[in-house]
């Protein structure tokens, strides 16, 4: 398989040889989901808490006498039936996190990239360096690759990139990664993806491709 690559004018400039068997040949959507899932679990930090009867202030003493009132029996002003009461089976702290198994982690990753390379929407970059960190700059860049103001943008770089990163800082729906934080829920949520070649040639390599 070869995918181009192009500069920051986005004229081709040379290409990249990929095995055919690095990328799965058929999709597993409930893979997909189960990595998304876990994903945004993970994120989850599970702090949410109420309180029960047992730990709501007051009510210590009984409302009014058992007898002769007309009312109904009540024994505490804190009970989950009154306004101010405790909750019953509210939230309480609890731990989100679990993780998939690598291989299927590696092959919802893979499959998630065959995705966008099906759907022409990677794009391989030579450099993503700016010189001079400026958000027109990093419009008219998204605009020479064809991508419209409102679309979710991936930028994979192969390192962490200040520059860049400040540079499309005002764009909300453009996330800048470093190829190790590049996951398949950000595959997945971007419509595009840009990659530096370099990024793109360390997942060749850490996923069995060659140059």
């Amino acid at each position: 398989m070869e995918l181009e690559v192009k500069d920051r004018s986005g004229k081709v400039v040379g290409s990249i040889s990929v095995k055919e068997n690095i990328l799965p040949e058929e999709g597993n959507v409930h893979l997909l989901y189960l990595s998304v899932k876990s994903f945004l679990d993970n994120q989850r930090l599970g702090t949410a808490k109420t309180k029960t009867r047992g730990e709501v202030s007051g009510g210590g003493k009984k409302p009014w006498r058992q007898k002769g009132t007309g009312r109904a029996r009540h024994g505490s002003i804190r009970s989950p039936i009154w306004r101010g009461g405790g909750i019953v089976f509210g939230p309480v702290p609890r731990c989100f996190y679990h993780s998939l198994p690598r291989g299927e982690k590696r092959k919802s990753f893979l499959l998630a990239l065959s995705e966008k390379i099906g759907q022409q929407a990677l794009a391989i970059v030579d450099n993503l360096d700016f010189q001079t960190p400026k958000t027109r700059e990093a419009v008219s860049f998204l605009k020479t690759f064809g991508i419209s103001e409102g679309e979710k943008v991936l930028l994979v770089t192969a390192n962490r990139k200040e520059g860049v990163v400040r540079a499309f800082a005002n764009l909300p729906l453009v996330v800048v990664k470093p190829v190790n934080e590049v996951n398949t829920y950000l595959l997945l949520w971007s419509k595009t993806v840009i990659m530096e070649k370099e990024a793109f040639l360390k997942l060749v390599e850490v996923y069995g491709g060659e140059r």
